[in-house]
Parts: C-alpha cells; structure tokens; sequence
C-alpha cells in the first residue's frame, strides 16, 4: 500500500463535497499525506519577540509539557487567516478547532450531540427561529469580551463574501443580537433547513469583531486583500495561543487567563502543543512509534503491531476495528446503462462482494463488517432507523443466493461465462477511481474479482483525478467510487442520503451534477428528503429515516464498500496518559484530542 496515497481520496473528496453540494456543509477531513517537501527552515515568532522562551530557546519546549501532534498539517504554514480560505493548523477550518478559534457548540462524534462552549444551550423558538445564549464569562485572548455582536459579525461576513461557511447564508434570513449574550438566527422561510443551521454552530469558529474589522478597513473590504493576511498572533477565546511556528513545525501555548477554566474546571494538562510537519507518513509513523509525537492523525498500516512490539501505543477501540467510523466509501451505478438499471443485478453486484477481504487489504482491518444502510454503525446515526425493520433487506456477502437471483430473472450464462438479460450482455462495465488511491484500487479490483464468479464482467479503470472527477459530476461512467458526505455533524445522515438519493436539482447525464452522480430518481424518496429538516419528533424522524432506508435498500443506487474513520486517532503513552479509550465512561470522543468534544482530552490527560 502506498502509504502517501492512501488518505487522499478522502480529502480531495471531501473537498469537493464541501464546495459542491448544494448548501450542505461539509467538513474538510485533514488530509494525512503530502507530496509537498518541507521548504527550508524560517523562525518565526509571532505574539513578539519579548515573550521569554523556555529553556532559552524559542524552539524548544519541555518535553513533559509538550503534547505532539501530527497528520493534521503537511508542508509549511503559510498564514493563520481563516478567511485566506488555507489556514494551517490551528487555525484550519473544520478540525482542530477548539484551540485557538473556538465554536459556540462541540460536535461529540460518539452521541451526534451539541455539547456547550461559547454557547449554553440553544433552542428552536418555532419552526424559523433558533435562540442562542452565550456563555458570560468568555473572553477574548486579549481579555476583551466575547459577545453577541461577535457572533453576528462572524456570520455576516460568510453573507458578505465567499468564505467557508458563506453557504449557511442559502438556509438563513437574518442574524441579530438580543442583548449582549443572546442571539436569534432566523430561518430563510422559502428554505428552511434546520439540519445545516446546526452544523453551523459547531463549525463555524468565532472572530473577534474589533480584530477583523480592521482588517476588512485595511483592506478596504477587498477579500483578495484580506485573503493575503498573515494573522500570524491570532486573537481567539480558545485555550491556546500561537507561540511560533517554522517551516518543520509549529507550536501553540497555552492561554493561562483562558476563561474556560470556569467552564471545564481547570486549565488543559499540556502548556505547548506542538505540530510537527513530517515529508511524509513514513517519517511521521517512525516518529510516533518511538515515543517523539503522542497523537497521530495518520494513517497507519496494521497499528497492532506497533503495541505488539512493545510501543506504548493504542487507539480508541482496542480491538479492530480500532477506530470509529465517520465516513462510507461507496460505488455509484449508472442508473441509465443498460443493464445496471435493473435493481436485481445491482443487488446481486452488492451480494457478491467480499466486504471482509476489502477492510483487510484495503485498509488494514479498519472496517467493522458492513451492515448496509444510510447511516453509519455507529449510536450517533443507528438510532434514526429501526433496524429490524432493514434487516430483510440487507445483503450480506453470498455469492450462491446471487447466482440463484440472477438465475431467477431470466440473466443466462453464455459460453464465456457472462450472463444475457433481456438480450444485454451483463458487461463488460468499467468500474472507476483515480489512479494511486491506492485503498480505493484495491477494493474496486475486488469487487471486479467478486462480480465475475457470478457471471458479470467487471473491468477496473484508474484514471488520473482530474478525469474521474469530470466522469463523476458528467455521469460519464458505468460504476464509479466516491464518498458520500463524510463528516460528524447535526446534519448526518440528511446530509449524505440528500448526497445519494435527491434528484431535484441535479443535471441530467452529459452535464455537471455534484450530488447523486448516478442520477437516481425517486419521487418519494425525494420528498422525505425534503421533509426531514422540518421535523424534530423523534419518532417521526425515525420513520422517515427508516423508510428512505427502505427505499435505498430496494433501489441500491449506491453501494457502501467500507467504513473509514473520519480522523486518525491514535496515541503513544510514553509521555502522556490517561488518553478516552471506549468504555472509559469519560464520554470524550476520539476527535484527535483537539476537534469538537474531543478537546475535554487535554483536560483528562497527564503525565
């Protein structure tokens, strides 16, 4: 396995998802592998000079005061700016981001809850208005105060230029202050998606109004120009502040006056948390293995065998799947390919595939067996849906029940081996990703292995990325590998079955189409698309979920292949302990110790 390839789908993915799905927020996963050399050493200091440094030496810091960090930035930081659209790590939108920048909300990826930060607790005061209220005691890094017209200021600049979370703006009306710890977001009444108003809160961090307001006169309200801000000494309410950064790694501090403590209850463990910026995953698993970084956002291979010889190393479940998944790695028919348009020969496509053999070649075991469904198999998402009432339709692994299905429907063998149906030849159909994704090449030469033994011709296509991208959004392909709206937030599952099944809006094949590629169409499964943002009755909620499940089930648009991680969480003891592991009772998710609620980590851990 190229080890340099293997996390790149997801990123690439993911980003396109962010910027493509209509509306829909997406999270960038932090990608793991960079092909970037680090460029040669530049010392920075930002927060000035004057600030003493410890043992003398600004790069250095005590080793039992230091936390370690890695997969999360690769190549060097250019700038701190949120708005440049590229911050480094810190900063870096939609991971990590509880440290400088803080949200109103922390997402929890075990429950799917909200827990409170900037924010105390939120409400829906009718079907258009969600009430937020702030938490009193929190401050800026500069000990001003944070506000409600922080919050306002923050939301507004998303309506006033083109930045992450501008697309928020397509769900919202208006955002005002209520007195200086209260806000009220206001639903656009013509779109009024309560899902992705409370993604907001947890991702979107807060800006401090009298810092960027500055900026904005500076720049005369020129996003280009403000875009070239370094913001190398961030002004945050976060726990941490920027200590200095170079081009091998950089590292934060942490905020003694952090107003926080009267929220978690004391200060985090680790004064520094330091990033370093490894060529590659190669280096930065030699370097964690021995005990030089204590928490690892990278993908590596068969993790077992690091505590097996003797490393101290260990992730949140002991036992694999090892890590909790975030996202479903899935292929997409071709609704309109002879042949493939008929949901019994895609249904014994999905019967005849080694799941098992997959998650083990493809991903090291990281895969719990799939149980097909649109949600994950996790708490967080297996709640929306009655089981019992999928479990007829599920498919497992069985190739004899597949021939006996496609026997059933008239698909004949002919002398090669390949079955006819209805005078269509049961392929050959190209199946495709890019080329190097060297996980997703691997699974997709297994699923062609697995559609032969059961008399359909399967044949792998690796295009460059920029080919399978245009092949995707155009539908100018047969079978094609892609992610479904990955991430942990409010919105989920919505979010990805709105991703796999929601056809209004979507352009016909031949033209750019950035959800549904494979142009499935379902008029009722449409409708409670539509629906299921307007509903907070769980019970309701859950029978909708269950039976666009159903729907998905019968009509096997898509077909899930493996579950991922959303983040790499693992951790080497030698310096720190005391890291969440599942059944700790601690309820801290493993969100790398520093994403959503995963933060409350650093509050747990010692030395």
């Amino acid at each position: 396995m190229k080890l340099k390839t293997v996390l790149r789908p997801m990123f690439i993915l993911l980003l396109a998802a962010s910027f493509f799905v209509a509306g829909c927020q997406s999270v960038t996963p932090p990608p793991t592998a960079s092909e970037t050399p680090p460029p040669n050493e530049e010392v920075k200091t930002p927060g000035g000079s004057e600030e003493p440094a410890p043992q003398g030496d600004a790069k250095a810091t005590p080793r039992n005061e230091t936390l370690y960090v890695n997969g999360l930035q690769w190549g060097a930081p250019t700038n701190f700016n949120l708005l440049s659209g590229n911050p480094a790590f810190p900063i870096n939108y939609g991971n990590s981001r509880e440290l400088v920048y803080e949200t109103l909300f922390m997402v929890n990826q075990l429950t799917g809850e909200l827990e409170p930060l900037l924010g105390t607790k939120y409400e829906w005061t009718d079907d258009l208005n969600l009430r937020i209220e702030l938490n009193q005691d929190a401050k800026w890094s500069d000990g001003k105060p944070f506000t409600s017209d922080d919050v306002v200021y923050t939301y507004q600049l998303g309506k006033k230029y083109d930045i992450n979370w501008s697309s928020f703006w397509t769900y919202i009306e208006d955002v005002t202050a209520d007195g200086p710890q209260t806000v009220n977001i206001t639903l656009n009444k013509d779109n009024p998606n309560k899902l992705t108003v409370l993604d907001s809160i947890e991702i979107m961090p807060m800006l401090p109004k009298h810092v960027w307001e500055e900026v904005e006169k500076k720049a005369n309200n020129d996003l280009a120009t403000i875009r070239k801000e370094v913001n190398e000494d961030p002004i945050g309410t976060g726990p941490y502040k920027m200590y200095f950064y170079n081009d091998q790694k950089i590292t934060i501090i942490r905020d003694d006056n952090y107003w926080g403590q009267a929220l978690f209850g004391k200060l985090p463990a680790p004064k520094y948390i330091t990033h370093v910026i490894y060529k590659d995953n190669a280096a930065g698993d030699l370097a964690f293995k021995s005990g030089q970084v204590d928490v690892s956002q990278q993908f590596i291979p068969q993790v077992w065998k690091m505590w097996e010889g003797g490393a101290p190393v260990k992730t949140y479940i002991k036992e694999a799947p090892y890590y909790v998944p975030g996202s479903m790695p899935s292929i997409f028919f071709n609704m309109t390919k002879e042949g493939l348009d008929n949901a019994d020969v895609r249904r014994a496509i999905a019967m005849a595939i080694d799941y098992g053999k997959i998650s083990e070649l493809a991903i090291s075991g990281y895969s719990a067996p799939m149980e097909p469904s649109l949600t994950l198999n996790t708490e967080a998402e297996a709640k929306y849906v009655d089981q019992a009432a999928i479990k007829p339709l599920q498919w497992t692994t069985d190739v004899e029940a597949a021939n006996a299905l496609l026997d059933s429907i008239g698909a004949a063998k002919g002398k090669d081996g390949i079955r006819v149906l209805n005078g269509t030849r049961l392929g050959p159909f190209e199946i495709e990703c890019p080329y190097g994704w060297s996980d997703w090449n691997a699974a997709l030469e297994i699923v062609a292995q697995n559609a032969k033994a059961i008399g359909i011709e399967i044949r792998t296509k690796f295009p460059e990325a920029p080919v399978w991208t245009n092949d995707l959004q155009t539908g100018k392909f047969d079978i094609i590998m892609n992610t479904p709206a990955g991430g942990v937030s409010p919105s989920q599952p919505w979010n990805r079955a709105m991703t796999i099944m929601y056809s209004k809006g979507v352009a016909p094949m031949g033209e750019m189409a950035f959800y549904n590629w494979g142009r499935y169409k379902n008029d009722q499964a449409d409708a409670i698309i539509e629906k299921i943002p307007t509903i907070s009755d769980e019970a309701e909620l859950k029978a909708l979920y269950t039976e666009l499940t159903q729907i998905w089930l019968k009509d096997i648009p898509s077909i899930p292949l493996m579950y991922r991680p959303w983040v790499f969480d693992t951790v080497n003891e030698s310096v720190w302990k005391g890291f969440p592991t599942e059944g700790d009772g601690s309820n801290i998710p493993p969100q790398i110790s520093m994403d959503g609620a995963g933060i409350k980590s650093l509050y747990q851990i010692h030395n």
